[in-house]
């Protein structure tokens, strides 16, 4: 048997958008990346979405709007320590600082206990990671926040569908930035998207994502329908508005066919999500007998985790590797990924910053001893339980 980690799902609906816009010959961002940006909004329970090229680009561009509202080039944002290394890269192509902080093992997010410690006066924001679609634990970083006038921005990449004490994952900081890569629940092949519930951020993503653009219409008349613009030179000056740049901006739009796609996973968000969501919750319970020797996140009684993918740690007393244990699920056909590293002591390109092995104990252990694996829509009963015997297979012979 072969379980490959993920899968993605393109609909009839998506199918049939994907022609009408290649027949119209309308490809760039249009009026399906609207639509899209307004059924995900609707989805998550904010004002305003952004679409933009990547989940990368999202964080990016979510940090960057705080310049116009007194952030300087430099200046730190807190991140955890564990992450997928677009967080920090996110971070830096923005023009600030990563500040890390180690996480709690048991969540693999940031630790709240540890953020106070780590902020100076040039802190501007918090950027708490959902890891592997559960919550980070949002009230006191959302307290922190208030004390020290900090913003807070989810990255919540892989947390589609989350709720974290009765509110939707996305809605509880200043923004948030979702990916719609290939392998999240929504999926826009390649993509991101930011939400956000105030309109003057919503402009000023919509700039950024266009080279920092003066014209961020909700929707540009010219996109969708090549018709007549007339804000284009009411400045005064003589200038067009589309050639008008009022900040640093990014190339970041998504195009008509991804929102296709995405348009397409919206009508079956429900269904893929509940699909994900019992094989996670199945295979956290299933798990549970290997707890001498390996661990996976919970499922607390607050919360409701976006089933992204199902985390696997080696615990410290085990006779064997994180190695020796993804290399025979290799061999048995299951398709793994490692938890991600460290990114500020396990990562050579974050070498720069002069953190050492040892800053982030946690965080480094996880990176050492972690991997994860898919929990997808065409995942069933038959490959759980493929998996689970593999695993107790793989204990037999090395415990």
């Amino acid at each position: 048997m072969r379980i490959p980690f993920g899968t993605v799902t393109i609909s009839e609906t998506s199918k049939a958008l994907i022609i009408e816009a290649l027949n119209t010959n309308r490809v760039s961002s249009g009026k399906l990346v609207r639509e899209f940006e307004k059924r995900f909004a609707q989805l998550v329970g904010t004002k305003d979405a952004v679409a933009v090229s990547t989940g990368t680009d999202a964080d990016a561009l979510a940090l960057a709007v705080l310049y116009d509202f007194g952030a300087r080039r430099g200046d730190e944002v807190i991140i955890p320590a564990l992450s997928f290394v677009a967080t920090g890269n996110a971070v830096l192509q923005a023009g600030y600082t990563p500040v890390f902080v180690d996480i709690d093992r048991k969540t693999l997010n940031i630790d709240p206990q540890k953020i106070e410690e780590r902020i100076t006066e040039k802190a501007r924001a918090i950027m708490p990671v959902h890891l592997m679609g559960k919550p980070a634990d949002m009230d006191p970083i959302m307290e922190i926040a208030k004390k020290y006038r900090l913003y807070v921005i989810e990255d919540a990449a892989e947390a589609h569908g989350a709720v974290y004490k009765g509110r939707n994952v996305g809605t509880i900081g200043d923004m948030a930035a979702y990916s719609t890569y290939v392998a999240h629940i929504i999926t826009t092949i390649e993509g991101g998207v930011i939400v956000a519930d105030r309109s003057d951020f919503a402009e000023i993503l919509r700039s950024l994502r266009s080279h920092g653009r003066a014209c961020k219409c909700e929707s540009c008349v010219l996109n969708v329908s090549s018709g007549y613009c007339h804000k284009r030179f009411q400045s005064g000056n003589g200038i067009d508005i589309r050639f008008q740049f009022e900040r640093i901006g990014f190339s970041s739009k998504m195009n008509e066919i991804e929102a296709a796609v995405g348009l397409g996973n919206l009508e079956t968000f429900d269904q893929i999500f509940e699909k994900k969501r019992k094989n996670l919750l199945t295979m956290i319970e299933r798990f549970k007998k290997f707890g001498q020797y390996l661990y996976t996140i919970t499922e607390e009684p607050h919360e409701r985790i976006g089933p992204h993918a199902f985390p696997i740690i080696v615990k410290e007393d085990a006779p064997f590797t994180r190695d020796q244990l993804v290399d025979f699920m290799e061999r048995k056909g299951i398709d793994t990924r490692s938890l991600f590293l460290s990114m500020p002591t396990q990562c050579d390109g974050f070498g720069f910053l002069n953190h050492k092995i040892g800053d982030f104990p946690k965080a480094e252990y996880i990176g050492n001893n972690g991997l994860h694996i898919g929990v997808h829509q065409d995942i069933g009963e038959e490959e759980i339980q493929y998996i689970m015997d593999a695993v107790a297979n793989f204990l037999e012979n090395h415990t």
